[in-house]
This record gives structure tokens, sequence and C-alpha cells, in this order.
């Protein structure tokens, strides 16, 4: 299983359309397009924070799969209805084009007691 966490900042205004949109995917009316879509991109686990932060929120973004590249490659290039307008959605809030290519963050420390 792979791993990914990263922040990205939210254009002014945005926090709240944020938490609009993620509930419907979480437990409204595009739950079931969003659980299909995270299927077909093989991700097993996604969580989204909103920090708020001097310079303007920011989303603190996780992501589990067995394989992140092929995830983010389907993100990035599905054309089912669901993942276009997510990726209209990350546009709008954070500036962000995800059919672009995604430079991963550095991982830097990883400590975990069962390997220890």
């Amino acid at each position: 299983m792979q791993f990914v966490a990263f922040a990205v900042r939210l254009l002014p205004g945005q926090a709240e359309p944020v938490r609009v949109a993620l509930v419907s995917c979480w437990s409204g009316a595009r739950k079931e397009a969003y659980q299909d879509a995270r299927r077909r991109a093989g991700i097993i686990r996604e969580a989204v924070w909103i920090q708020p932060a001097p310079g303007g929120d920011v989303a603190v973004v996780y992501l589990e799969a067995d394989d992140l590249a092929t995830a983010l490659t389907i993100l990035g290039t599905s054309a089912e209805p669901f993942d276009r307008w997510f990726r209209e959605h990350v546009r709008q809030v954070h500036g962000i084009a995800l059919e672009e290519e995604f430079t991963a963050p550095e991982l830097v420390l990883d400590f975990d007691t069962s390997r220890i």
C-alpha cells in the first residue's frame, strides 16, 4: 500500500464551497458516484481537512492506494461525469488542473512503532 499527504491552498472564499462539495461526496447526493470513482481509481482511503492558516485556508489531503501513480492518473484523465465534475471543482477552489502532472511531496519522516 502506498500513501501520500499534502497541503494545497484554497482560493479566497472557497472553504465553504469545499465543505459543501465534500459533504455531498461523503454522505450526500454525490456519495455513490464518489465511491465508484474512488474504487475505479484504486483509492482505498481519502481524508481531507481544512486548516486555517495566516496566508489563507489550506486543504490537507491524505490518500492511500495500492498504486498512487495510477490512481492520480485516473483522477486526472477519466472521462466519467463525476471525475470531470471533481476536476472542475478542484480547479475552482484550488486553481489547480488535475489533468496536469502531479508532483508528489517528499516523505522526510515516517515513524511507525510497528517497525521498531
